[in-house]
């Protein structure tokens, strides 16, 4: 019998009481007995990052979800602290630094703009393809494999209906983690932490 997966589900909304679909979304996957949804503005107002119990959090997942609205183009400032300080030389990356090779990284984001603004014609003039390397290059130097992103534009604007099919798309990925048929040829191969049907 297949070990069932460990989800961490960092979860980073500065004004999650302001969230038209981001409390949403965290409020779905949290009953998933094998998702842990970890609150960063709530664990850590004052944004003093406890780095050890991080540290533990990611050791022990299988899949690490980076779930927030875009802000300025990239992730909100606690998430980006929480890089910062938990994904330390000679245990995330470099010599020695093998904590997370292996894993999985899905970057689970939500924009203002529309789909077409992300568009050379559009208000933000590039697609938002070109805002994905940072996230990318974590991912590549912790050795995870990058998952295909799950990325809902123009959040604002959304109607319920289309609010509704993202929210149960997203827990019905986390509930059958890691039974995602394009998982088998991303990357060359499953990761080496788990199996894949």
């Amino acid at each position: 019998m297949k070990p069932i997966p460990n989800i961490l589900v960092l979860y980073a909304h500065p004004t999650p009481h302001h969230s038209r679909i981001n409390q949403r979304m965290a409020d779905s996957v949290a009953s998933l007995a094998h998702v842990h949804l970890h609150d960063l503005y709530e664990t850590y107002p004052d944004f003093h990052i406890a780095v050890r119990r991080e540290q533990s959090l990611v050791a022990a997942a299988d899949l690490i979800v980076f779930q927030h609205p875009i802000q300025w183009y990239s992730m909100p400032a606690l998430l980006k602290q929480w890089v910062d300080m938990v994904l330390t030389p000679g245990w995330a990356y470099g010599p020695d630094g093998n904590a997370l090779r292996g894993k999985d990284f899905w970057l689970v984001a939500t924009t203002g703009g529309s789909e077409a603004s992300y568009r050379e014609e559009g208000h933000n003039r590039l697609p938002f393809s070109v805002f994905l390397p940072p996230y990318q290059q974590t991912a590549q130097l912790c050795g995870m494999r990058w998952l295909p992103p799950h990325i809902l534009h123009g959040a604002h604007q959304a109607n319920e209906a289309a609010l509704l099919a993202h929210i149960d798309l997203y827990r019905e990925r986390l509930a059958t983690y890691p039974h995602w048929p394009e998982l088998q040829t991303i990357n060359g191969s499953p990761s080496s932490t788990h199996e894949v049907d």
